[in-house]
This record gives structure tokens, sequence and C-alpha cells, in this order.
């Protein structure tokens, strides 16, 4: 599946399962990326920071890889993050994915990156690395420590002809966003895909009505994500916000720093979607008050979720 500036709807940020042992488990992989496409998703992310990469050996990374573009089967597209402090790593990663079938990469810049200069410098230096591969500018700075303002943004996308998608995840970032849309609106740029981040999508309506085409992100009910965009897709903007309010709680819930893997992996095995809920080390491990609190919310949202029709 192509990867282009014309990206839209969601690209669900993917676990990576492990048995309880912390093997990869790839039963599990198949069964977490059938349930994705049966929600709805129009894209895969994978290896990315809740994908826990960096907890990944090179040859885990690829395997990984591989066992997801061969269950979706061309249905749609998956990009794959390659962020690394050096090119050779980067490069090698990205041909080994890019080689297996994957759609695309990934890329945020690296926390010694510091001015505006030196963030330009490195992105074209990334251009160099991947070539004619689309790539995704990942702005991600709760997680890099990297500030990286509209026009700065806006001069890594002219200085990069394959980078068809910014990941938005600032925060606060709406005026950004709204800020890099006018520029392509009134034809000072060109017009990239905008799928926005911030933790599960905790500001995905509003997002949505500054001018992102979608979300990519992760939360254990992606369908949340995937119904309200098509809400607002459709106009239905309250109707957007409504299915967004009564998923909130939780998608907040699981937005703790810290815990949040934690929380989804223990929703998606108590969905079905994969067989253990273990994070690798090092990682955190739910309390019982946490495993209440979350059956408790899930009950309330099923309850609002009802109430919505």
């Amino acid at each position: 599946m192509t990867f282009d500036t014309s990206a839209r709807g969601v690209y669900l940020i993917t676990v990576t399962p492990f048995t309880d042992s912390g093997a990869l488990d790839l039963a599990s992989t198949d069964r977490m990326v059938d349930f994705c496409l049966e929600k709805g998703v129009t894209g895969l992310t994978i290896l990315g920071i809740m994908g826990e990469a960096t907890k990944l050996t090179a040859e885990e990374s690829r395997t990984f890889a591989r066992q997801v573009v061969q269950r979706v089967a061309g249905r749609v597209p998956i990009v794959v993050g390659v962020s690394s402090p050096g090119f050779a790593a980067m490069g090698e990663l990205t041909k080994a994915v890019m080689d297996i079938g994957a759609s695309g990469v990934m890329v945020a810049p690296p926390s010694t990156v510091r001015t505006d200069d030196q963030i330009v410098a490195y992105f074209d230096m990334v251009n160099e690395t991947l070539g004619a591969v689309p790539w995704c500018l990942q702005d991600h700075p709760v997680a890099t420590g990297v500030q990286i303002s509209a026009a700065v943004e806006l001069r890594i996308m002219k200085n990069s002809p394959h980078c068809v998608m910014l990941k938005h995840e600032d925060w606060p970032g709406l005026n950004k966003l709204s800020a890099i849309r006018a520029a392509s609106d009134k034809g000072d740029a060109r017009r990239v895909s905008i799928l926005t981040g911030n933790g599960g999508g905790l500001f995905l309506p509003e997002e949505l009505t500054r001018g992102a085409d979608g979300a990519m992100t992760g939360f254990a009910y992606p369908e949340m994500m995937v119904d309200v965009v098509a809400a607002h897709a459709r106009g239905d903007v309250e109707l957007a916000h409504d299915v967004f309010d009564a998923y909130l709680p939780l998608a907040k819930y699981e937005q703790q720093a810290g815990i949040g893997l934690a929380v989804r992996k223990h929703l998606f095995q108590q969905r079905g979607v994969i067989a253990s809920a273990a994070v690798r080390k090092p990682g955190p491990k739910l309390s019982a008050q946490d495993v209440a609190d979350i059956a408790r919310l899930v009950r309330r949202q099923d309850k609002r979720l009802n109430e919505l029709g």
C-alpha cells in the first residue's frame, strides 16, 4: 500500500506483544493485526515509542515487522519507526523493512539537536539516508526533548520532498497545527498529511477542527478514534465530541506517565487481543488498585456508549 500526502483516517500505533517470559509473541501479533483491521483503522505504525522499539534487538525488529506485513497482506499501509541517533542503524532498518514490504518510515529527532539550524541539518541528513523512501516527521517533544517550531517544520518539509506526513504530538500544539495548515492553504508550503498523536487522541476533536487529517496514536479502543474521525469527516462535529467524551476518562487514565503502556496492554489482554500483558524490562507493572480503577472505567464507558446508541 502507498504512503503519501493523501494519508488520512487512523494509523494505529501498535504495541509489541510479548509472552510472559518476554519473547516476541507472533501469534498475538497476528490477532492484534486482525483486531485493528476489524475496528477500521486505515494504517498501522509499528516500532514506535509505545511499541517498545528500543527494547528490541535488530533481528527482533525485522522479525516483528515481517510478521505484521505478512498478516496485513497489503490491506493498509504500514509505517515503521526507524528513529536513531546514528544514520547507519536508521539506514539499515529502513532498507530491511522496505524490502519486507513496509510502506514508509517514521523519524523523530534525537535529543542531541537543540537549535533550529541543528534540527534542520539533522533532517537534511535524514533525507540523504532515506533517499526516495516516503517518511513521516514525528514531532514529540515530551519524549524527545526537542522543540520544533512551526517555522522550522516548514523549513524541513521544504527541504524534504519525500516527507509526506507530520505526526503532530506537541502539547500544547493546536496553534502550531493551525499555522502549518494555514501555510499550505495559502500556498506558502506544500500540503502534507497531518496525523495527530497526543496520547490516545486526547485533543482529537479539536485537532480535526484545526485541519488534521486524522490520528496516529495508540489506544486500547481504536474504534473510538475511527468513529470520531468518521463523524467529523461527515460534518457531525457534535457526535464526534460525544463519542470522544464517552471514552475520554479511560483514554486519560491510559496516558499516565510511566504506566500507560501497561494499562494499554492489560486492556488488550482483557479484550482477547494479546495473550499476555507483559511489558519488557525495564517496564511498569499494574497494582491491584490500578486494575480495579480500569475495570470501573470500562464499566462506565460501556454504560455511556449504550446511552449514545
